[in-house]
């Protein structure tokens, strides 16, 4: 889309003009800008290219989670193949821990929305990749085959992950029923939780952007979250509050659910994650 047509669409679908247009930083599939409307609104634009960029998908992505979840995110305003437009959050930057303990009690009210099924109705994106949402009763089977499985022959297939490790991959797939429940309740998850993606104002939430939403064990979402350390001993301790974290959750589990971002990791960058993994197969005995 051309700056003067897209100029033209805001003004069709506003009402206003443009004052000025920022670019913004975190666009991994799309550039993403911000246009300061005349009227004093404030929208972002992502554009990207209309064959790859997936904004159609993320567009359903925040129009699922607009209808099901408690949490803020971008209102979508207008969406086609190489152009997403939605409403913008304001962001202060300043993760505190009265942000962390708000996230704790909206993230469990989120997790309390449930399915009788892991996966979702569509597939869905996360860090531009694609991630299968075939939906299954087996938690295990789920993560397994459509979270690891997939992710680790995708990136043995673009050469980021050797046939040695992707064959340890395999064994531990094989034998997840060693060390995760078959049958926790299917959570919505933003799929996604990292810091990046997570916008504060004035010491609260203010709402979580660039989803990979589908329903599964929340404890995946609350691990992914200590990957990069962005949840704190604040988070949990509210979280836990509310929600009950098992035993064996943080001394084993965590690492286990972070196999799947850590593949994400490895698929986008390759370099350390690839040694990340392979000291998670390692403590599992693979």
């Amino acid at each position: 889309m051309e700056k003067i047509t897209l100029a033209d669409k805001i003004t069709e679908l506003t009402g206003s003009g443009i004052r000025q247009m920022t670019t913004l930083s975190g666009g991994c599939v799309a550039d993403v800008m911000r246009a300061d409307l005349e009227c004093g609104r404030s929208l972002v634009i992502k554009k990207g290219d209309a064959n790859t960029s997936g904004l159609l998908i993320e567009a359903e992505m925040l129009r699922y989670l607009a209808q099901h979840s408690p949490i803020t995110c971008p209102d979508v305003i207008y969406a086609d193949d190489g152009c997403l437009i939605m409403s913008f959050i304001a962001n202060d930057n300043q993760m505190s821990e009265s942000v962390q303990i708000d996230l704790a009690e909206q993230l469990a009210r989120q997790h309390a929305v449930t399915s009788d099924q892991f996966g979702l109705s569509f597939d869905t994106l996360i860090g531009g990749l694609h991630q299968p949402n075939q939906q299954e009763a087996s938690w295990i089977r789920f993560f397994g085959e459509h979270r690891l499985r997939f992710m680790a022959h995708a990136a043995h297939k673009e050469g980021r992950l050797n046939a040695a490790m992707t064959a340890r991959m395999d064994r531990l797939i094989d034998r997840l029923d060693r060390h995760i429940d078959d049958q926790p309740k299917p959570s919505l998850l933003h799929g996604d939780l990292w810091g990046g993606n997570i916008l504060c104002q004035n010491g609260k939430l203010a709402g979580l952007i660039d989803p990979a939403i589908y329903y599964g064990d929340r404890e995946i979402e609350l691990a992914f979250g200590t990957l990069f350390g962005d949840l704190t001993p604040a988070f949990f301790d509210r979280y836990a509050e509310i929600m009950q974290i098992n035993p064996g959750f943080f001394e084993e589990r965590r690492d286990l659910y972070n196999l799947y971002p850590l593949l994400v990791h490895v698929r986008l960058f390759g370099g350390s994650y690839v040694g990340s993994v392979d000291h998670i197969l390692s403590r599992f005995g693979h």
